[in-house]
């Protein structure tokens, strides 16, 4: 989504290094590669097996590219590995789950279609959905509910996962998605009503606000000073922390420091300039694929 903009955005250098966070099949990372001359080098991260394959595959065709299975929070050790330390000219974060997860009910996002209730972005690691849900208390789930999925009637949701999990553990998400539904007593029109908790409860498996906040921080002291830092973003809680970090960077420590404290002009030295404004799907991308509509795009260029 927005792809011909977020390359755009990156002001491509034809020698440049540039990271593409959230490799996905490859759409932005292709984009970019046609940008880029022999003498220039893009690397890939995803935590997503299948990503991982079809990442590979042009890896072996490229060799100005590679890929490693890794979540985007990990970018700042394997760039110093590499020797990219504050050389990276543009990263790119796609955040959220792809169109490929959500599309396959058997990897567990899909509240439309029923499948195993997995939702790890790598099936290989950690607790799956089931496995959570299983052993949450009745108050974790619905922190999780209300904090991740912004969801309104959390309790009454949580309270009625954990009286039907006494009788039966959940599987499928399709169960799952049926008994959020009942507790949720003000469907919205045009909107799922599992929707908000199954987002919370993903959010919540993958840590991705974490690994965000993680990510953002590891991607400024990767960047050589005019790299560019380009976000796309598809809902509020992640759009929040990006906005708020680039404005934070983009202000200096005035941004932290009491009003009537005196202190040295150099205090005031902002890291990152603020690239035009927030940009959304255009009509033609929402035409063609309407999940684009949420999508919202930052961009920040590093200055010291």
């Amino acid at each position: 989504m927005l792809r011909d903009e977020a390359v755009a955005a990156l002001a491509v250098k034809p020698s440049g290094r540039y990271i593409d966070g959230t490799f996905g099949r490859g759409g932005h990372s292709r984009l970019i590669l046609t940008q880029l001359s022999a003498e220039g080098a893009l690397l890939g991260f995803d935590k997503d097996p299948q990503a991982i394959q079809t990442g590979l595959e042009l890896a072996a065709k490229d060799p100005r590219f590679s890929i490693v299975q890794q979540s985007f929070a990990c970018l700042g050790e394997e760039v110093i590995q590499r020797g990219w330390q504050g050389a990276v000219d543009g990263l790119l974060l796609d955040l959220g789950v792809s169109s490929p997860q959500l599309d396959d009910p058997e990897r567990g996002f899909s509240f439309m279609q029923d499948g195993p209730l997995d939702m790890r972005m790598n099936p290989d690691q950690g607790l799956s959905a089931a496995q959570w849900i299983a052993l949450a208390s009745e108050e974790e789930i619905a922190q999780v509910l209300k904090n991740y999925g912004e969801e309104r009637f959390a309790k009454r949701m949580a309270r009625a996962v954990v009286q039907r999990r006494q009788q039966q553990v959940f599987q499928r998400t399709g169960d799952l998605a049926q008994v959020l539904a009942a507790a949720n007593p003000a469907w919205e029109k045009g909107r799922h009503p599992a929707t908000r908790a199954f987002q919370g409860i993903r959010i919540h498996i993958n840590n991705e606000l974490g690994d965000l906040e993680h990510a953002l921080e590891q991607a400024l002291e990767s960047l050589a000073v005019g790299g560019r830092l380009v976000v796309i973003s598809f809902h509020s809680l992640e759009d929040r922390i990006v906005k708020h970090f680039m404005r934070r960077h983009a202000k200096g420590e005035q941004d932290q420091l009491p009003r009537d404290l005196p202190v040295y002009s150099k205090k005031f030295d902002p890291r990152l300039r603020l690239i035009g404004k927030p940009q959304y799907a255009s009509a033609q991308e929402l035409a063609d694929n309407p999940r684009s509509r949420s999508a919202i795009m930052r961009v920040a260029e590093k200055l010291r």
